[in-house]
């Protein structure tokens, strides 16, 4: 799903003014509407389900697989990541990063980090095995109208601005967290309820101690603020210690703290209670 688009995220993460009708989302999407399964559910599904048909996604960089997992009873897609590479130097256009990766492993790390927090904007994913490779496996969310890139093109305005503009706020404070050098207009998701989901972490979790662009961070839920001031080093060890460093611990922990800093010095402006979806 990555489109290599270097620059592009201020743009990605604009806020909504209410001037038009969002379009209605096309029927041949539409999906019947039940109750989901828990985030428990799905990784259970994700993990143990037979994969029984895979097929290219045909875009982005890292060799996305959209796959068909059955477990006999339930039948649903899911993405396959297995990319790991790293690099000393890496340049995309014209810009240089030393240390780079490129992993797999950074999408279970930030479904994990999301959960923790209490975001809820990153899809279950899980690590397992495909074809002898380890991967990350991404429950594929089904009622998706467009992504970023196409809400812009198309010029759509979403029906509850105030939302909307709840969840950049909140992807924006999520990328600084994780530092996220690759978020682009093609990895946030706006399903038909307008609500955003933010894939593709492949990118994330540097090992840097200050913020990539910290005028990103100007609101943000108050319940996700009180997750934040709940990590740990404790925590993350234990829950994402097998996909990232202690460096990459530490550079999260020293980033969550002038993230809340900033919001701290915000007062009651940095702060909103998350509509519904």
């Amino acid at each position: 799903m990555r489109v290599l688009l270097v620059g592009v995220a201020l743009v990605a993460l604009s806020v909504a003014t209410p001037v038009a009708t969002p379009r209605p989302a096309d029927p041949a999407q539409a999906t019947t509407a039940t109750a989901p399964p828990s985030d428990a559910e799905m990784e259970r599904f994700l993990h143990d389900a037979k994969v029984i048909k895979t097929k290219s996604i045909g875009t982005g960089v890292t060799g996305s697989l959209r796959a068909t997992l059955t477990d006999g009873t339930l039948t649903h897609d899911a993405q396959i990541q297995s990319i790991d590479e790293k690099k000393t130097q890496f340049e995309a256009a014209g810009a240089s990063e030393f240390n780079f990766q490129d992993s797999w492993k950074f999408n279970v790390a930030a479904y994990r980090v999301d959960r923790l927090i209490g975001l809820q904007m990153v899809p279950v994913t899980v690590s397992r095995a495909w074809k002898s490779q380890p991967s990350a496996f991404t429950w594929w969310i089904d009622d998706v109208m467009m992504d970023e890139g196409k809400r812009l093109k198309d010029k759509l305005q979403p029906p509850d601005t105030d939302l909307w503009n709840e969840q950049m706020q909140m992807v924006r404070v999520f990328d600084q967290l994780i530092y996220n050098v690759d978020r682009n207009m093609g990895n946030l998701l706006i399903g038909k309820t307008w609500r955003v989901w933010a894939i593709d972490h492949t990118r994330a979790f540097r090992t840097q101690n200050t913020l990539k662009a910290a005028a990103n961070v100007t609101r943000c839920d108050r319940q996700v603020i009180e997750g934040l001031k709940q990590l740990n080093k404790e925590g993350l060890k234990k829950s994402i210690g097998e996909f990232v460093t202690d460096y990459q611990i530490n550079g999260l922990l020293a980033r969550r703290d002038k993230i809340v800093e900033i919001l701290e010095k915000a007062g009651p402006s940095g702060v909103f209670d998350r509509h519904a979806y």
